[in-house]
């Protein structure tokens, strides 16, 4: 199916520049609002740029929403991407090296740590920043309570939950999103 239809795209249209759209892309946008508790869809060219948007998002509405909170906690051995500000949040040093001096504003916990995030949170965090599973630094999977322990404490914090499922979204833990869909719209 996926193949097939990225087949009759290409046979029609191969790239169109994010400063127009496409008939195909309005569809996706629209599926995706509802059948989900999106109201908003970003395109984005890499994994990368989807990363640094919300960063960008999530810094914004710190400075709005919590007195210009702008630090965003991140787990040890997370990889974010290859930009300045994602492979700074990323978790592996590295990777950073050869860069400084990188962007502030990135705070590191162990990850499957829920305790070391709420001890790291204060007045300038705005969000915590998480892959479901990492892959970078080998298959770490999370203890089953994990990301539900994260959410609660990120909204007792008043705080925003980015999850990075650029490697691990789109069914590749066995269901959309790495959760089933009854999952979906309770965390929504």
């Amino acid at each position: 199916m996926v193949v097939s239809a990225i087949t009759e795209q290409a046979s029609t249209l191969i790239h169109v520049s994010g400063l127009v759209y496409s008939v195909p892309q309005v569809r996706l946008a629209q599926l995706l609002v509802e059948n989900s508790c999106l109201d908003r869809v970003f395109f984005a060219n890499s994994g990368g740029e989807v990363v640094e948007g919300a960063i960008k998002l999530a810094r914004k509405w710190g400075k709005e929403k919590r007195d210009g909170a702008y630090e965003i906690i991140c787990a040890q051995g997370a990889f974010h991407g290859r930009t300045l500000a994602t492979l700074t949040a990323g978790g592996n040093e590295k990777h950073k090296l050869p860069y400084p001096p990188l962007p502030e504003g990135f705070v590191h916990v162990p990850f499957d740590d829920v305790e070391a995030i709420r001890r790291a949170t204060n007045a300038k965090t705005c969000a915590v920043m998480l892959e479901p599973v990492q892959g970078e630094g080998g298959v770490n999977v999370p203890h089953d309570n994990y990301l539900r322990q994260v959410r609660a404490w990120c909204d007792e914090a008043g705080i925003l939950l980015i999850l990075d499922e650029v490697q691990t979204g789109i069914g590749r833990l066995g269901a959309l999103f790495g959760i089933s869909s009854t999952a979906w719209s309770r965390t929504c």
